[in-house]
């Protein structure tokens, strides 16, 4: 589908936005039969009004209606203009994002283009750009591509259901190791005012950790008192397990 043809859901979007302002309205884009562009309103879940997440459901309604040719969301009272965030995810879907402003009607339409967010200094976006996904794009700096895991608001405030960390790090290439082993490129889980694990940062030796914390800037800072007493579990990948050279 070309620029012109996602364009002519704006409208409909436009009306989305009306009714769902200040909060952030989305929603898919689908190709009718006859190759014309549907929009399929969905319902945002995200824990916060600056930002979308679209309810899993919604989104399965609208596969079923047709092939999903790309999404849109209202950015309410503010530019159209991409986010950070919202670059991140025209990436990971692979279609492009439609942006529309409420109440001007103004709008972005902005296509898959290979953006990488830096490592420092992105903002917070829960399921978006958020301590997992920090570290997923620090390894995939080191080649190692780990799997991007669907991720609701509070997951770790219950002992029970699935836990992002302890499901998921062995099938990753991660094993546990000693805590006094830690070196460069390990992985530290924390437990953060939570009943479990809540946090991960990436350790880049010499007592420096990249990590992201909830409303705050990704960003390198000192493995302090605060964190080490927080740190539950150091994990290493497998590509790292063999023993560093010893410097002369």
């Amino acid at each position: 589908m070309d620029a012109h043809n996602l364009e002519a859901v704006v409208p409909f979007v436009l009306i989305h936005a009306q009714a769902e302002a200040p909060r952030e309205c989305c929603g898919a884009i689908i190709a009718q039969v006859d190759g014309s562009p549907l929009y399929v309103a969905c319902r945002n879940i995200a824990a916060t009004a600056e930002h979308f997440v679209i309810e899993p459901r919604d989104l399965v309604r609208a596969e079923e209606t047709g092939q999903v040719i790309g999404f849109a969301h209202s950015h309410p009272y503010t530019e159209p203009t991409p986010t950070e965030a919202d670059l991140a995810g025209i990436e990971r879907t692979g279609v492009p994002w439609l942006i529309v402003n409420y109440p001007t009607g103004s709008f972005t339409l902005t296509h898959p283009s290979g953006y990488v967010a830096p490592l420092i200094g992105r903002p917070f976006v829960h399921g978006v750009h958020d301590c997992y996904a920090l570290v997923r794009d620090y390894y995939a700096t080191q080649g190692i591509e780990l799997s991007d895991y669907r991720r609701s608001w509070g997951w770790w405030e219950g002992a029970n259901g699935p836990d992002l960390y302890r499901d998921n790090f062995e099938k990753e290439g991660f094993v546990e190791v000693p805590r006094e082993t830690l070196r460069e490129h390990d992985l530290i889980l924390m437990q953060i005012r939570a009943p479990r694990e809540n946090h991960m940062a990436v350790y880049l030796g010499g007592g420096v950790i990249l990590h992201h914390l909830i409303g705050q800037l990704s960003r390198r800072e000192a493995w302090q008192e605060f964190y080490q007493k927080r740190t539950t579990t150091v994990l290493r990948h497998h590509a790292f397990m063999k023993e560093p050279p010893c410097s002369k």
